[in-house]
């Protein structure tokens, strides 16, 4: 795992040093280690490492064998080793352990066609000193961040956008739509950021740039869930269990190649239990394991952890967090994700990786994917409901199932009525719809656009509708997949790229310089689940059906048996209750909220004096949403526009002139 960042400067003009290094500077988090700088006229990369693999000669940047191709890698491959043995056998040679170096000669023998081949998470780019080109690729799941612009006649691209806000041309603003698309699916579209005229590259895409300019833009992988099995009889499941549990195997086994120690999370639930089962007998050594507890006991699974750390032989390690934590880390964690939040979720596992990095750790195994592939989300289960319900619309009987969901709902019947007709009910005979399984997710976060100005809002519909636009994102043939296939790919494309992976997985590791690896997201284990019939991911309302078949023989009963719970964190108290953090009024007077001309001053005055009276108890979903939401961009824009804190340029280890190398070893640790 690494910071990666590089330019492709207009003609005429050469790659700067000093904006590199400068760029650099501010990745050197996400890559402790050492520092490589390549230059080549118009071309220059920057490459802050964490060692992992090859940990004294595998600094970057690394070519391949005729120093034709120069790669830098954020990231890892984790089947390098195999492929390595392949290029070996048709005349590579080669003078690392690096998979950096796997990745320079791959793209020598194979170009863009070599993507298909990697079993890893990672943003690669390669300069290829030949064609005068520069290649950027991303890993089918967007697990590891890129970001790219073209600034000045030119191209730059880096790990995260603070990097390309350093650059001369980029003007340091929010993006009005950015905003707007955060504030309804959770996510900013891979075509833009949460900053103007920066935006991601998107998972499974490639980007080839030439001397005029980019010259291919590219989707490499998908999913497909058109064309799923027929409904298993019971030998044909039997297969399908043994199946997904040998993958899961071989993808954590393959997760465990490192020249480090490797940990695991443990949260106590199946999926995070799953991986430590199959970890631990892998393991050289007995596997450290991590978990969070909460001080407020609605939020805390401290007794799974123990139960699951107890069966399954691992050492366990814990971070408890209280809701003043949360409140003292919250701006930090705003300032690594770089975009708006919803949730205060995000800082206790930047704490826990913390705790990984106290124990002298670099790398740890982590669950996210399996709800998303399997089918373990309430939204899936709605969704089935409501599409049941609409087949009968006038039915008294048919939403009750939605109480199986959520308890409140049989426990109160005038709530109940009334959440159905006014929540539940909307669009509900609408089941053509592409959107239809996350309407209703989407309508009740966009409430929180009412805080908003008018001048903001107007903006951003100058500039598209985000759920027109993530429309025109789906694939073709998006009309034949299953309805839980919709809904699956919908989630992926949505939360798990653009919120969770990002928010509450790489930059709450990399703030603490930790790889997180994520073996349901291997792309096997992921075509396996696009291909499985619905009833082996929901039965009935059962979530994960296959998954947990095929598991359970590792898991004690209480575990592999246990629902799927949310992890949540604390909101209300963190922010308004008795260890409330002064920053917070600060960022919510009306002067402050003038000055960065994103909310209306009254709206969120009316919202903060509900949550003062309450002290931050009893606020409902859409209050906790909002509150976040305006303090993560009050945060942004203090912290990443108003007033940055620019990091010191990085001081070289390795630099890479044309295709001559310099190693400047005595300054190693001593960049900030």
């Amino acid at each position: 795992m690494c910071g990666i960042a590089g330019t492709y400067v207009r003609q005429g003009a050469v790659a700067s040093r000093e904006l590199l290094l400068a760029m650099g500077g501010e990745l050197r988090h996400r890559g402790p280690d050492s520092v490589g700088l390549y230059l080549d006229g118009r071309a220059g990369m920057v490459a802050t490492r964490l060692a992992i693999v090859d940990l004294q000669s595998g600094d970057q940047p690394l070519p391949d064998d005729e120093a034709r191709c120069w790669a830098v890698q954020n990231g890892e491959i984790y089947n390098h080793v195999e492929l390595r043995a392949e290029l070996e056998e048709l005349g590579h040679r080669f003078a690392t352990a690096s998979d950096t170096e796997v990745v320079a000669h791959a793209y020598a023998r194979w170009g863009p066609a070599c993507l298909e081949r990697l079993n890893g998470d990672f943003a690669i780019a390669v300069w290829d000193r030949d064609r005068k080109e520069l290649f950027l690729a991303r890993d089918r799941f967007g697990v590891r961040p890129l970001f790219v612009a073209e600034l000045a006649g030119g191209l730059a691209f880096a790990s995260e956008a603070r990097a390309l806000l350093r650059h001369p041309a980029a003007g340091r603003s929010l993006d009005p739509l950015g905003l707007v698309e955060a504030f309804t699916t959770w996510a900013v579209a891979p075509d833009r950021s949460a900053f103007s005229g920066i935006r991601e590259l998107a998972p499974a895409h490639y980007l080839l740039a030439g001397p005029g300019g980019i010259v291919a833009e590219r989707r490499w992988w998908d999913l497909d869930f058109s064309e799923p099995e027929p409904p298993a009889r019971p030998a044909r499941e039997a297969e399908l269990a043994e199946e997904l549990l040998a993958l899961l195997e071989d993808a954590t086994k393959l997760r465990l190649r490192a020249d480090v120690p490797v940990a695991a999370y443990l949260s106590g639930g199946l999926d995070s239990s799953a991986l430590v089962a199959l970890a631990s007998p892998l393991a050289p050594r007995t596997l450290l394991s991590f978990g969070v507890g909460f001080a407020d006991r609605s939020f805390d699974e401290t007794s799974f952890q123990n139960a699951a750390a107890r069966a399954l032989h691992t050492e366990l390690e814990r971070v408890h967090v209280t809701s003043a934590d949360i409140a003292e880390w919250f701006p930090a964690c705003v300032a690594l994700t770089e975009k708006p939040t919803l949730r205060t979720a995000p800082v206790p596992l930047f704490l826990l990786s913390r705790a990984v990095r106290d124990e002298g750790i670099k790398v740890v195994l982590t669950g996210e994917g399996a709800d998303e592939l399997f089918g373990g989300y309430d939204i899936f289960q709605e969704a089935k409901i409501r599409r049941f319900w609409a087949q009968d619309p006038g039915s008294a009987l048919r939403p009750r199932l939605l109480a199986r969901l959520h308890p409140y709902l049989a426990t109160d019947p005038g709530r109940s009525g009334a959440m159905l007709r006014a929540f539940y009910a909307r669009g509900l005979t609408d089941t053509n719809d592409p959107l239809y399984s996350h309407r209703i997710r989407f309508a009740n976060t966009s409430r929180c656009l009412h805080l908003v100005r008018p001048e903001v809002l107007g903006e951003a519909a100058r500039q598209g509708d985000p759920l027109e636009r993530l429309r025109a994102r789906l694939p073709d043939g998006f009309e034949r997949f299953t309805p839980l296939g919709q809904a699956q790919y919908l989630e992926i494309a949505t939360f798990l790229t653009g919120y969770l992976l990002h928010s509450q997985g790489d930059r709450m590791l990399m703030g603490n310089s930790v790889e997180g690896r994520f073996p349901y997201l291997d792309h096997r284990v992921a075509e396996l689940a696009a291909r499985l019939p619905d009833s082996l991911k929901l039965r009935g309302l059962r979530d994960k059906a296959l998954l947990r078949r095929a598991v359970a023989p590792l898991l004690p009963p209480e575990i592999a048996t246990r629902p799927k719970r949310p992890y949540r964190a604390p909101i209300g108290s963190a922010f308004f209750g008795p260890a409330a953090p002064g920053y917070v009024e600060e960022l919510l007077r009306p002067s402050a909220l003038d000055e960065a001309g994103i909310f209306r001053p009254e709206a969120v005055a009316r919202l903060a004096a509900k949550c003062r009276e309450r002290g931050g108890n009893g606020l409902g979903e859409t209050d906790e949403m909002a509150i976040v939401g305006v303090l993560s961009v009050m945060l942004l824009h203090e912290q990443l526009v108003a007033r940055p804190a620019l990091a010191v340029p990085a001081r070289p280890d390795r630099v890479v002139v044309g295709a001559r190398v310099d190693m400047a070893r005595s300054a190693r640790g001593e960049a900030a």
